[in-house]
């Protein structure tokens, strides 16, 4: 009997050798095994949704996800809502819903409204679109009317998904909420939305009431353009714009210069910086926006909230004629939001980029290349060097993406380029980026600088500049191969971990680095998991988390080791399963999940799934 029972011993212990983890915790071969894996803990519902009825359907639409760990609240674009989800992540309920007088979960019973003072002296004003109307999406104050649309001082609302933005036709780039970033202090989100613009919500106005009343939703202290808006509420509507994005990348006029997608926020030498990214097809471009004392106020309403150097008129570029508000602009300047340092364009120019090592961060307008509105319409140029405005008018910084060599990396002769050097483009958009603390720069994820090398992304290098009239510029770039990066999150340290996803019919094996944030040197490459959009670094538990919807054999949620760059799992997903975010305080990490497996009949309209480790 007792030679039976070391013989089963030896056999199990033999099976476990063989199997490559057994029950051995984190097994850097092949992933934690079941007693030290993740699963599903809980499933979340979202508020307001049902397959058939109110707000639209079920949550199949969603974008960017974010968590405060301090306050314990996970928050998440809904495009089917049109409003920002939010959830308690200790109780796992959600809380709240903002939205704006257009959402249909709640619209305008909890519509956010705008911050004036109580003389009225200071109002965030519309946004005008420039293709001779007004956009809905703003917030409207004072005496501003659009028929249906009171002077109601509540924020217009995000554009949602319902008329087109399903990611399989390829016209997403329309569609919000979008982006979304938290203050340094948890007191502010700024979110993204389809009217080229950013929103500011007030997280310290935000109440909460008892039983099933939606609370009201916090104040928008900042609503400002980074561009010029998709013609919404025009006269041609954004048919023309749908119909140009299969072949022509979005490049009719009605398009504007589509949403305002990801960003990332930092602090340089005491003030707040935020990055955003206009980056679907078409020009892609960047803003860099000084939101210091929108996070910070210091009681002066101008400076604040960003507002435009005209307070009382809208923000520019000027309409033409009197488009669909009650009254029209003032003459005069394209009165642009007062934040704004600069943008860069990737367009491609390279009348900016020669005669030095990096881009010279001089005003294009005196460099004579027109500083051209990114979305190739009619509006390109600036005052005195084409027919057209840019937002941020002719003497406001505006620049050009380096010059690359076909592999992506930087050229190191640009006066003149030597042969194969090529204006960054960004075959497939830009994406992600992240604040390094470390040397006070962003990093920019540049899915295809190069036309001619598709397999080769990069990483670009911004410096914010400060205190030069020169504004933004790039001063480097870092080569990725064979890879699209999508996202980029700071670890441990100066560490970076570099999303690769597939775009526009090109696709990679999994492939993921990790990157020194400075030189830009990779310090290792992980292939167990790939193919992710939005990913997350815990300090919790030292972990990367990636959203890889992209994943060759099915969508999954990858986890990385941060300390020793190993891969550990990937847990099964489903369809479009491209958010994710963490909380550190309790290290469970929240999934907006499409109807179907992983929601489960406990919420078949969709759902938020919290997994943690076991």
């Amino acid at each position: 009997m007792r030679s039976r029972i070391l013989l089963t011993i030896l056999l199990t212990v033999l099976f476990v050798l063989t199997s490559g983890c057994g029950t051995a915790k984190n097994c850097p071969v092949c992933g934690t095994t079941t007693n030290d894996g993740y699963t599903g803990i809980d499933i979340i519902p979202v508020p307001e949704h049902n397959p058939t009825g109110e707000p639209g359907g079920p949550f199949n639409s969603f974008d960017i996800s974010v968590v405060d760990s301090v306050n314990h609240r996970f928050f998440v674009s809904d495009r089917i809502g049109l409003d920002v989800v939010v959830v308690d992540t200790q109780q796992d309920i959600a809380v709240n819903l903002f939205a704006g007088a257009n959402g249909v979960a709640g619209g305008g019973i909890n519509a956010s409204s705008c911050a004036t003072d109580a003389t009225k002296t200071f109002f965030i004003p519309p946004i005008v679109t420039g293709l001779g109307n007004w956009t809905r999406f703003g917030c409207r104050t004072l005496n501003f009317h659009i028929p249906g649309f009171g002077a109601n001082n509540l924020f217009g609302g995000f554009p949602g998904a319902q008329c087109c933005a399903a990611r399989a036709n390829g016209v997403n780039p329309l569609s919000a909420p979008d982006g979304e970033v938290l203050s340094p202090d948890n007191k502010t989100l700024f979110v993204g939305n389809g009217s080229a613009s950013v929103v500011a919500f007030d997280l310290t106005t935000t109440t909460f009431t008892a039983g099933n009343v939606l609370p009201p939703g916090p104040k928008v202290i900042a609503e400002f353009p980074t561009g010029v808006s998709p013609d919404y509420d025009g006269p041609s509507g954004i048919a023309p714009c749908v119909a140009s994005a299969n072949g022509r990348a979005f490049s009719d006029a009605t398009c504007g210069d589509l949403r305002s997608d990801e960003m990332s926020i930092g602090v340089s030498k005491g003030r707040t910086l935020l990055l955003v990214a206009n980056g679907d097809p078409g020009f892609p471009f960047v803003t860099i926006a000084d939101v210091t004392n929108i996070v910070s106020p210091t009681g002066t309403f101008t400076a604040d909230h960003c507002l435009p150097f005209a307070n009382q008129t809208p923000y520019g570029p000027p309409v033409v004629g009197l488009g669909q508000g009650n009254n029209a602009p003032a003459a005069g300047p394209i009165n642009p939001p007062t934040c704004i340092l600069g943008q860069i364009y990737y367009d491609g120019a390279a009348a900016n980029n020669t005669g030095v090592v990096v881009d010279d961060g001089g005003l294009n307008a005196t460099a004579g290349f027109p500083c051209p509105d990114p979305s190739t319409t009619v509006l390109s140029g600036v005052s005195g060097h084409g027919a057209g405005v840019n937002i941020l008018g002719p003497d406001r910084a505006c620049h050009h993406g380096p010059m690359l060599n076909p592999d992506g990396s930087y050229c190191a002769s640009q006066n003149p380029p030597s042969a194969g050097c090529v204006g960054a483009v960004s075959i497939a958009g830009i994406g992600g980026s992240a604040f390094n603390p470390n040397t006070g720069r962003f990093l920019l994820t540049n899915s295809n600088a190069s036309a001619t090398n598709l397999t080769v992304g990069t990483v670009d290098v911004i410096n914010p500049n400060l205190g030069s009239p020169n504004g933004p510029f790039v001063e480097n770039s870092f080569p990725m191969p064979n890879c699209m990066p999508t996202s980029i999150v700071q670890g441990p340290g100066n560490n970076f971990l570099v999303g690769c996803g597939d775009h526009d019919g090109e696709a990679f094996p999994p492939n993921e680095y990790v990157i020194d944030g400075t030189s830009g040197k990779i310090l290792a490459t992980i292939t167990e998991v790939g193919g992710v959009d939005e990913i997350w670094y815990n300090s919790g538990d030292n972990r990367y988390y990636l959203a890889a919807r992209d994943m060759p054999t099915g969508p999954v949620m990858g986890v990385i080791d941060a300390k020793t760059n190993l891969w550990l799992q990937s847990v099964a997903t489903n369809s479009n399963s491209h958010s994710i975010s963490v909380d550190s305080s309790n290290n469970h990490a929240f999934v907006p999940l499409q109807a179907g497996a992983g929601c489960t009949t406990q919420s078949a309209n969709g759902c938020i799934v919290v997994y943690a480790q076991q």
